[in-house]
């Protein structure tokens, strides 16, 4: 495939997620009125309990049999790097862009959790569609990389769902007009702790200190004051980590996307189950074809939510230009920079085997726009939806361009 056809086949999948975009901003104009906030409300659930869980364990399940689950050890890995270094990117954006403390979360969940989903979904069947695909033979190439992005989507619904999905509730939170439960605490204990030091120096303090019994009485008395504040920091640091755990919901481990892709795991990985539930002859097969039929209806809704979400931040949002580039930066120059770097490291290494869609698949992780399940994730909180989907229009509308820059990069490196 020359540069060109590479370029067209990249963009489809890019311009297919707009246009579906874009009637969700349609169906959500005011003379429309068929998406209403509530409607957004009730389509999120939806897709939070029953599509999106239905689209990673169908995705584990039925493509699990062609490529042996446990092989892809390095797939979780890789998505664990993009985790890290995403947050710490993001968190530096926040800084130097001093971004409102309610958007914090959302800021570096954008930077750090990408479209493992639906994207890599589209973008695989296509290229291993054309007859001179860099990856061989159509149908081997679309199965297996069907496997290669089903777990990616499942290990990356799991970071989603755990990871940003707690540090958007955390930093929702601490919105600008309260301090955190840290600061309070830590504020609140100092100044306790000083005015009892204080009181009691104060109060025991004779008039004169002329004599050199007064002179150690002081002494004795500051260093007990002294003891006392270092007796306290201990307290101190056990209230923090009390209220810092009052902010991370243990209970998300045990939220539908993420039993799903438990679930997924398990099946694909217990050959019995599995011929059980997958296959023409098998007994439940009637049962994965529902769940893959639900599954189906993810990618649409959630697509379809950004873009009414969007109609709301055109008209009012907190997201400046600078922090907009910021996060373009992150996910389109640097993410993929960073990628490259590592799978190059690893395939030395050998830890990636020598399966070349495998590797564009792990570099793909890299180059992706922000999921889409973040959307999803301000809509269950209410806390920055116009400014998210002010965030995935530009992302999107930049991926159109620069993941087919990068995809394209990447095919031509491993062919």
């Amino acid at each position: 495939m020359n540069i060109q056809e590479l370029f067209l086949l990249a963009l489809l999948p890019v311009l297919k997620t707009l246009l579906i975009a874009v009637v969700g901003l349609y169906l959500a104009l005011d003379h429309v009125s068929i998406l209403t906030a509530e409607g957004r409300h009730h389509l999120n659930n939806l897709v939070f309990y029953v599509f999106f869980p239905s689209l990673c364990a169908s995705g584990l399940i039925s493509s699990s049999t062609a490529t042996g689950i446990f092989s892809l050890w390095f797939v979780p890995v890789s998505i664990l790097i993009t985790f890290l270094v995403g947050s710490a990117l993001g968190w530096i954006l926040v800084k130097i862009t001093r971004t409102p403390q309610h958007l914090h979360g959302l800021v570096i969940g954008c930077c750090a959790g990408g479209n493992m989903g639906n994207l890599p979904v589209i973008i695989i069947p296509a290229i291993c569609a054309e007859k001179n695909n860099p990856f061989g033979d159509s149908s081997t190439c679309s199965i297996n990389g069907m496997g290669y992005v089903s777990l990616s989507m499942g290990i990356g619904a799991i970071g989603i769902w755990s990871y940003v999905y707690n540090i958007i509730r955390a930093y929702g939170k601490r919105d600008d007009g309260d301090v955190s439960a840290y600061s309070k605490l830590r504020e609140n204990s100092h100044t306790e702790t000083s005015k009892r030091a204080l009181d009691s120096t104060t109060q025991t303090l004779p008039p004169s200190s002329n004599s050199k019994g007064d002179e150690v009485s002081a002494e004795l008395i500051y260093q007990r004051s002294m003891d006392e504040t270092k007796v306290s920091i201990p307290a101190i640091i056990e209230k923090k980590v009390k209220s810092l755990v009052e902010y991370i919901d243990l209970s998300v481990l045990f939220r539908p996307p993420t039993v799903a892709t438990v679930i997924g795991i398990i099946i694909a990985s217990i050959s019995p189950i599995q011929n059980f539930m997958v296959g023409s002859g098998a007994p439940l097969r009637f049962v994965e074809s529902s769940v893959v039929l639900l599954g189906e209806a993810a990618i649409p809704s959630m697509t379809i939510i950004m873009g009414a979400n969007l109609l709301r931040g055109f008209k009012r949002s907190g997201v400046g230009i600078w922090l907009l580039f910021g996060i373009i930066v992150v996910r389109f120059v640097i993410l993929p920079i960073i990628g490259v770097a590592v799978i190059t490291v690893a395939k030395n290494l050998g830890m990636v085997g020598t399966d070349p869609l495998y590797h564009f698949v792990l570099l793909l992780q890299y180059a992706v726009p922000p999921a889409m399940a973040i959307g999803t994730i301000t809509q269950l909180f209410e806390i920055g939806e116009t400014e998210c989907s002010v965030i995935m229009f530009w992302n999107y509308a930049v991926a159109a361009v620069a993941l087919t820059f990068w995809s394209t990069y990447f095919m031509y490196i491993l062919s």
